[in-house]
């Protein structure tokens, strides 16, 4: 599966204090959304899975995904990082 990468990653806390991770592409977001965030439910948590998705199957570009996991990790009050 083509993981559709982002013009530039995403550097965000994990749930270790001091830990990151980083995130390049719609893959890898789409799997720290449903498997290491810190909250289970969300208005852009859920809006950022379903964006994710359609990135992945084709529907929409990866900009909206890098966008919507932004908007997701704001949310959770999840520290995120750009260079």
């Amino acid at each position: 599966m083509d993981p559709k990468r982002w013009s530039r990653p995403i550097y965000f806390q994990a749930s270790r204090f001091g830990e990151f991770r980083t995130v390049t592409n719609t893959s890898e977001a789409a799997t720290a959304l449903n498997t290491a965030w810190p909250i289970a439910r969300g208005r852009s948590l859920k809006t950022a899975k379903r964006t994710c998705q359609q990135v992945l199957s084709g529907k929409r570009p990866p900009s909206e995904a890098r966008n919507a996991f932004i908007a997701a990790a704001v949310e959770a009050n999840v520290y995120v990082k750009e260079r």
